[in-house]
This record gives structure tokens, sequence and C-alpha cells, in this order.
């Protein structure tokens, strides 16, 4: 017998007339008889090589041995340019998000140093930079106000920052080594950005009053909404803060604005100032700490006359193993998994992002496990929860960054701020820093005409995201993230339990030289609503799924096709039943039965066959098959005779296998079929299950202990193309066939039921005679 692979192949079932005049008769050919997939070729393949498996995952965990070998000297001077650049930001920006989280300073170089250091060794993806981030600021702000609330001073804000990081980040490397980073996927780009929105907008109308100088005068922790309201409210108490914050804010746009607009007039010098652009954040901070330092520096200590930065320790302090008590994590318990959330779903995001604009492709898994390795170490050194920042990986990029090592230069800027400058950052005004913050995530907020791009792609998800930015906006970052998924996840439920099938009709194409039958939904929706298409043979009924067909599922598609097979075909026997008294509750018709005017003016066929279109359906289970059958003895009773079920374009082994289990394919009559997944079992079904002798049994059973087939390597071709049999134009046909003999019910494509081999109009059988005591 030729290998499959090897032959050009035609199909087997009778249905599907050959009309090349120089193909064979199917008597001509060999036999191809299929086996069923099993668990063991499963096993076989999954586990078919443990030892280099096992090594290959230990060397995935580090992706630094895949290229450092190869590093080189243009690498290395594009990874210095983007490190220094990527540097000179992370330094104030580092400092402005450890105040925001309620920490001092100090802790945002911290976490800068151990993220951008850590994360290369670990990292897939040599764009993205580790740090403090706003969101996460403002999420770890939260935490310990909650923990302050729950347990009083009994630990430092340090410590509960620090005991977050280790906790997040031991979730997240957990997430990352069992290699079930795919569950982020089920949170939608919509969602994400609706998210990032509204905690965009609650951070910097957060920070707006310590731009002013009236932080004091109310809660900026509070919803987003009421900060505003407060804000105006306490407009006539601005202090001598908003002179340094308004000057900082407006420098930092109006450099921005300027020399992006230099670029574009100056094309040849736009790698210059996009250089210069990138160093405004620390150009306007040196500006108002000199400006700071001229109006306080004769003021008496601790009465100055603005708010300043004040004394930032040098070096590392207090590096140990974190505190993380039952205490502590029982008082943090319920802020735990959006903080999980918010640390993940940012970097995976940033992430993939750039990995498309830059043409290469990161591992998430990979990306959870460095997520997670470099807040467990940095939660030794102080740190607080870190992940991939936006505005700092835009930078690095357009920076010309070549390998994740840039964070190594990084890491020694911030080491060396951490160690030589601090003594120059007592005078950095706390307004300057309100207004870098608010500079930073002005760029996190989705433009407004995203909504219409969302709106017109799906307009579902333009409400999720207008649902994510103002419930976040209204109430507060957690309930907004929770917002987001619940939605997200209920129109995902939504799409899955209830699909849009469609049923087929033919329709004759042509391109001008050559004709074809395809079959096309019969609704037109995405073609031209004036074509002609032709209804299937009288009697046969074509439907597509849109969708795996499972248990959320499975009834309500099965009850669409029901009703349409009762809407165009007629019963097989009008008066199915002889009197009033046995006739069902809920049949409708005329009290005494069709007369034989009525029956002679039906038209209608009498179904005949079902096609049902798998292209689409990935996956079946149980309750779907079961579905299949009690379809099928639904419509056999209707229809009074056995009618046919044929599947086309099946795409999965294990769909196969489960409808050959469900007594589909082979041609069985209903009346062999055994229940799949009965309600209540029968004694009738229960015997069927069970074999005569209990020899039987024990046979059964050693024949599949002492099976090899699997070892056939049947289910484990190669799922790529072939290169090497790519560019074959070898002329010479090869004919074999295509789909099993035993299965002539399982289609490659729709098959074509109008030839007269399928004509059974003339069937006089009842069904009813045939199977009445296999229903009761």
């Amino acid at each position: 017998m030729p290998k499959q692979d090897d032959i050009s192949a035609i199909q087997r079932p009778a249905v599907d007339k050959l009309g090349d005049s120089g193909a064979p008769d199917h008597d001509n050919l060999p036999q191809f008889i299929d086996r069923t997939i099993s668990v063991r070729d499963w096993a076989a393949r999954t586990f078919a090589d443990i030892p280099g498996q096992f090594t290959a995952y230990l060397v995935s965990l580090f992706p630094i041995a895949t290229w450092i070998y190869r590093y080189n000297l243009t690498w290395l001077t594009g990874d210095i340019i983007a490190g220094l650049t990527v540097g000179a930001v992370v330094v104030p920006q580092g400092m402005s998000y450890a105040v925001l989280a309620t920490l001092g300073p100090e802790f945002g170089l911290y976490s800068s140093f151990i993220g951008v250091f850590i994360y290369c060794f670990f990292a897939t993806s040599k764009d993205v930079t580790i740090g403090p981030v706003a969101v996460m600021s403002l999420e770890v702000a939260k935490v310990i106000a909650h923990v302050k609330e729950t347990t009083g001073d009994h630990y430092t804000n340090a410590q509960i920052a620090s005991a977050l990081a280790v906790i997040c980040g031991a979730i997240s490397a957990g997430i990352g080594f069992l290699r079930i980073g795919f569950i982020l996927e089920f949170i939608p780009a919509p969602a994400v950005a609706g998210f990032m929105t509204g905690s965009a907008f609650t951070i910097a109308s957060g920070q707006v009053p310590a731009l002013l100088g009236i932080s004091k005068r109310f809660n900026t922790r509070d919803s987003a909404y009421k900060v505003v309201i407060h804000t105006l409210e306490n407009l006539p108490h601005t202090t001598l803060d908003a002179a340094f914050g308004l000057t900082a804010l407006f420098g930092l746009y109006f450099i921005r604005w300027a020399l992006e607009s230099a670029g574009k007039r100056w094309p040849k010098y736009k790698r210059t100032f996009f250089f210069a652009n990138v160093m405004r954040n620390g150009i306007v901070v040196i500006i108002v700490t000199l400006a700071s330092w001229l109006v306080t520096r004769n003021e008496p200590n601790g009465k100055y006359s603005i708010s300043i930065l004040k004394t930032v320790p040098r070096g590392f302090k207090n590096i140990g193993v974190p505190i993380v008590d039952g205490n502590l994590l029982s008082a943090m318990a319920g802020q735990i998994p959006v903080a999980t959330i918010i640390l993940l779903l940012e970097h995976i995001a940033i992430a993939k992002s750039f990995g498309r604009i830059n043409d290469y492709k990161i591992v998430p898994d990979q990306e959870v496990i460095a997520i997670g390795v470099t807040n467990i170490v940095g939660s030794f050194f102080n740190a607080y929860p870190a992940t991939g920042s936006f505005s700092r990986t835009a930078l690095k990029s357009k920076s010309g960054v070549r390998t994740p090592a840039a964070g190594i230069i990084t890491g020694i800027v911030v080491l060396l701020a951490l160690y030589a400058l601090t003594d120059a950052f007592y005078f950095i005004p706390m307004a300057g820093l309100s207004a870098v913050i608010i500079h930073a995530v002005g760029d996190l907020m989705s433009h407004p005409r995203q909504l219409w791009i969302f709106w017109r792609v799906q307009p579902l998800e333009a409400i999720i995201f207008l649902a994510a930015v103002f419930i976040t906006i209204f109430t507060n970052i957690e309930n907004g993230i929770y917002v987001a998924i619940s939605t997200s996840a209920a129109v995902l439920l939504y799409r899955i339990a209830r699909p849009r099938g469609q049923f087929l009709g033919r329709l004759h194409l042509s391109d001008g030289q050559k004709a074809r039958d395809i079959y096309v939904p019969i609704d037109r929706r995405t073609i031209n609503p004036d074509v002609k298409i032709r209804n299937p043979p009288p009697g046969v009924v074509i439907y597509r799924l849109t969708e795996s067909f499972t248990y959320p599922n499975s009834s309500t598609q099965c009850d669409i096709v029901v009703d349409e097979i009762k809407r165009i075909t007629k019963r097989g026997k009008a008066n199915a039943y002889p009197t009033l008294g046995d006739r069902p509750w809920n049949d409708i018709g005329p009290r005494a039965g069709f007369d034989a005017e009525t029956i002679a003016r039906d038209k209608r066929p009498v179904l005949r066959a079902v096609i049902f279109d798998f292209s689409a359906v990935a996956s079946i289970d149980t309750t779907g098959i079961q579905c299949l059958v009690d379809t099928r003895r639904q419509i056999n009773k209707y229809a009074d005779r056995e009618v046919e079920f044929h599947f086309a374009n099946i795409i999965s082994p294990w769909v196969r296998r489960a409808l050959i289990a469900g007594g589909f394919g082979t041609g069985k009559p209903l009346k062999d079929v055994v229940e799949i997944a009965p309600v209540v079992p029968s004694v009738s079904r229960q015997e069927l299950l069970s074999d005569s002798h209990e020899e039987n049994k024990i046979e059964r059973m050693k024949k599949y202990l002492t099976d090899t087939s699997f070892k056939d390597g049947r289910f484990n071709l190669p799922e790529e193309y072939d290169l090497e049999g790519a560019h074959d134009n070898s002329s010479d046909d090869h004919w074999g066939l295509l789909t099993a003999q035993d299965t002539p019910f399982f289609h490659i494509d729709i098959p074509d039921l109008s030839l007269p081999e399928y004509d059974q109009s003339s069937a006089s059988e009842s069904y009813d005679e045939k199977v009445r005591d296999d229903l009761s």
C-alpha cells in the first residue's frame, strides 16, 4: 500500500463522482482502512523524547544562552546608546513613581536597577524596559493604604511593597514555569486599552493637586471624578509649588513639540533632535531643581516655602529577606489578584506590540517568568513591583537597541545615580516630579478616535472600552479591571454559546475560463445579494457550523437544524398517529388529521440526508455527540426513514474518533447506536454496553493492552509545509483513496447528493416499524 502522502488522493464515497477522465476506477485502487486516533497516539507524540524535552525546557528558561555567544561590537554600540538613553529617563521617572506609590524616592531607583539588570537574562524581547510604572505604582499605593487600615502601623510602607513584589513575582513565575501564560490571552486589547486610559486619567488627576501645592487639603487617592471636583474647589488655595509644577509641565510639552517639529523641518538632523528630545525629563528636572535651590537655600530647614524631595539615602539600604507572614498575607489577599493582573497584562501587551513592530517573536510564558524572577529578586533589595514601561520601551526601541543586554547599561546608570547623585536630589521640587508623572501617563491615554476604530471593528468591544474607562474613573482601578475582564469573558462565552451557523446552497462560479460549483451561505450576507443560489437537492439540508460543537452550543445548533428541517420538508408519514389519543400534546395540526387533499398539496420533499460542514469544528465533546444522536433519532422519526448523516471537512482526528464512537460515518443504523450520555441510564442500554461473557471483556482488555498500532506514527506526520517538495513540478499522477473506505459518510468536501444512487424517495419501509421498539 503506497503512503498516503506520496499519492494524489481521490475521495472514496460514492457520493463524489470522479469527473476526470484520467482518473482510475475505485476498484483498481489500493484499499485504505484508517484507524481512529487514541490516547496512546497522543502520549507517544507528547512524551516521545522526555530527556530531550526536559533539556530544551531548561535551555528555554535562559534565552540569553541563544544569542550571547554571537555578541559583537556593533550590537554593543547600539546597546550602549540605548542603555544610556533609557537610563537618563528612568532615574527621574523612577523617583517620581516611587513617590506616587507612597514610598521614598530611593525605592524607585531600587526597582529600576533590579528590573533592567535581571530582566536581560530571561528576556525574549530586546525592547522592553522593566521598572516602576505609573499604574502599578498607583496600585501599590492602594495596597499599602488598605493594609495600613487593616493592621495599623505594624508594617512599614516599604515592607508591604516588598511583600507584594515577592508574592506577585511568585505567582507570575509559577504561571510561566507551568506554561499557562495563555490565560492572559482571554483579556482583549479594547479591555486593556480602556483600563489603561481610565488608570492614566486617574493618575494624572491625582497628581494635579501636588502640581498646584494643594494635595494636603483632600484625599487625592479618592475616585478620579471626586479628585477633579475637589481640585477645582481648592484652586484659590494654590501655593508657590504651582510655579514650579506648571513651568515644568509646560517645559516638557514645549520641548517635545519644538524638537519633533525641528526633526520634521530638518530631516537631516532628525536623530540628533530625537536624542535631545529624550533628555527633556532630565533637563527640566535640573532646571526646576536649580530654581528650587535658589528659592529655598536661605530658608530654615523644615520650613521651606515649597515641597521638595529632601534627603535620598545613598546606596542600597535594608537588603534582606522580605517579610511575608500570615497577618500581612491575609491583609493584602484581596488586592493580590488585581496587582498580579496589572503586573502581567501591561508587560505582555507591550512586549507583543514591540515584537510585531520590530519583527521578532516573544515567548509569553518566558516573559511571565522574567517578570516573576525580577520581582522575586527585587524584593530582597527592597524593590517594589516592577513591570514593563510603555514610554521607556518605546524610547529604547527608537534608540536603536540591539539586544536585551542594554538593560545592564541602564542598570549601571541607575547604580551611578544611587551612589553618586543622591545629594543633588535634595532640592528637587515635588511639583516637578508630579509634572514628570503627568507628562508620562498622558501617552497612556487612548485618543478619542480609537473609540471610533473599535466601533467600526466590533461595537461590543467599543462598549467594553467605554465601560472600563468610566468604571475606572468613577470608582477605582480594581473595579475597572474586573469590569473589563468580566464583560470580555461574558462576550466570549456568549459567542461560544450562540454561534451563527449557516445553511448552505450551491452557486455556479466562473472566472471566465473555468467554472465550478461551490457552497455558500444562503443568507448572502457577504456576497452580492442579487446572485442566484440554488437550494441543495430535494430532501437534503446542508449546515455549516462556525464554532466547536461542545456543551454550551450543541443543543442550540441542533434545534436550529431541526426547525429548518421541519420547515422545508414534510413528515414521512402525514398521519403518523392513528388516533387522537396517540398524538403527542405538542404536535400542532388538524384535530382529525390531514386529509388526502392537504397531503397532496404539500409538495415539500421528505428528508433523506443531512450534511454537516465541520470545517470550523476544532473539537467536539460528549454532550455534542449526544445532541447529534438525539437529533438523528428525532428526525428519523419525523421522516419515517433512516436519514443519512454526512460530515464534510473534518479537521481533527479527535473529532472523527468522537463521531465514530457516536455511530456516525460508518452507515450504522440508529437502532445499533448506544446512548452516549444518558441522563437516566436504562437497563436496555446497560445490556448493550455489557458483553455476553466475561471472557470477552478480558479478551478486549488484553487486546487493548497489547495493541502496538500507535507505534506506526500515523498521527505524527509533519504539520508544516514540506519545503523540499514545494517546487515539485512532476506531471505524473499518483492516484489513491483520500478517505477511509470504512467511513463512507465522512467526506473531504461537501458531497453532491443529487446523484441517482442517493435517491431514496422510493423507500417504502416504515421507519417506525423498524425501530419503534428500540426507541420505546
